[in-house]
């Protein structure tokens, strides 16, 4: 769909907007105390993934947060090793032993939903300064916008 010139101008001035609240929920993670299962993004991308699907190969889970295959061993290892408990395990893939298939471990599944609930609570916190109507027209607009990204990423958004 064609933009004009204003429209192309009001788009940018909306992501603008959107980039710079992306940007204080970083700072306001950041400045969140850390503790024992504190967990990069990407680790906790990986948890999440897992939490829905699993066992995946290595290589599923690096295409699906869209990492490099270097970055991706990375982060599998630290996950392996985290606090000495591990929150996955890796085993050779019993169709393809050239393959390693990747799950989460019980330590692994409580961190991720425990990461998670914290994260979520803070969101709750955020979003209920709006009211009724507010909500639900911020909510009609939300799926709008998922459901631009996940097409983009080729994803189907109903999942």
């Amino acid at each position: 769909m064609p933009h004009t010139p204003e429209s192309r101008k009001a788009l940018e001035e909306m992501a603008q907007e959107i980039f710079e609240l992306y940007l204080i929920i970083a700072i306001a993670r950041s400045r969140q105390p850390s503790g024992p299962d504190d967990l990069s993004e990407t680790e906790f991308l990986t948890l999440d993934i897992l939490s829905k699907e699993q066992p995946l190969t290595i290589g599923e889970v690096q295409k699906k947060i869209g990492v490099l295959p270097a970055q991706m061993s990375r982060i599998v290892r630290a996950l392996e090793e985290q606090g000495g408990r591990g929150y996955v395990e890796c085993k050779i893939n019993a169709q393809d032993r050239r393959r390693i298939d990747i799950s989460l471990t019980k330590v692994g599944r409580e961190v991720h939903e425990s990461y998670r609930s914290a994260r979520f609570g803070s969101m709750v916190r955020v979003l209920s300064v709006l009211n009724q109507d507010d909500r639900t027209r911020f909510m009609s607009i939300l799926g709008q916008i998922h459901t631009a990204f996940s097409e983009a990423l080729g994803e189907n958004p109903s999942q």
